[in-house]
Order: structure tokens, then C-alpha cells, then sequence
């Protein structure tokens, strides 16, 4: 699931991004420990964008970091470049929400209502 922030056009070498993105994710990718949180950093450039590295993190582990703390923490974690560490930091804060049930019947019910009616409830 990819998402994008906007642009920092302001924070030169120690960009910033007030963004807040929300995921939708299962339990059985929480317990799994190759499910991935992967950060991609790019400088956004006229000629092309330039990668600057990323960071990946288990979500298990930041699940398992963030329970104790009510859900949340705030952590930061070196950016890589390939298996180099760079010189630079991710500093991120993240929130894991209320556990939300969705009965598979009610689901198909609901799917296969708005695939005959359409959008709106209309014919």
C-alpha cells in the first residue's frame, strides 16, 4: 500500500513533513515478523527525482515497542542506503488504533448490495 506526503519545499538538507497517513492493517500481518514498514526517501528534483535511502521496520517490533506506551510512540531510525547506513535520521511518530471487527457476511452483503444498486442506492 503506497503512499505519498507532499513536498517539503521549505526544509532544505533537514526536510520535515507534518503528514498523517492511516493504514488499515490485519492482525495476522501484525504477528508476522516479515511484514514490513519500508520509508522511501527521494529529493524531488526537475531533472528527476534523486533517492536519498530508507528505512524499514518490522511491524511487529513497532507494535511490540508502542503496546506498553498506550499504542504510540515516537521513534527515529538511520536511513540506508542500500546496506550503508548514511549519515542522516527518520524521526516518525506512529499510533496503532482500536482493533476493528468486520463480520465477513455483513462485508459481502454490503458489496454485493452496492454492485447491484450502485453507488447511492440507485439503479
Amino acid at each position: 500500500m503506497e503512499k505519498r506526503t507532499p513536498v517539503d519545499r521549505h526544509g532544505q538538507t533537514n526536510p520535515a513533513w507534518n503528514y498523517t497517513m492511516k493504514y488499515s492493517i490485519s492482525e495476522q500481518w501484525l504477528q508476522h515478523h516479515g511484514t514490513m514498514l519500508v520509508i522511501k526517501l527521494y529529493c524531488k528534483r526537475k531533472l528527476g527525482d534523486r533517492y536519498i535511502g530508507e528505512v524499514h521496520q518490522p511491524l511487529k517490533q513497532l507494535y511490540d515497542y508502542a503496546y506498553p506506551l498506550g499504542g504510540s510512540a515516537v521513534v527515529r531510525f538511520p536511513v540506508q542506503i542500500g546496506s550503508a547506513e548514511s549519515q542522516g535520521q527518520l524521526c516518525f511518530s506512529y499510533r496503532f488504533g482500536e482493533k476493528v471487527a468486520i463480520e465477513k457476511l455483513m462485508l459481502a452483503e454490503s458489496i454485493a448490495s452496492f454492485l447491484v444498486t450502485g453507488p447511492g442506492g440507485a439503479l
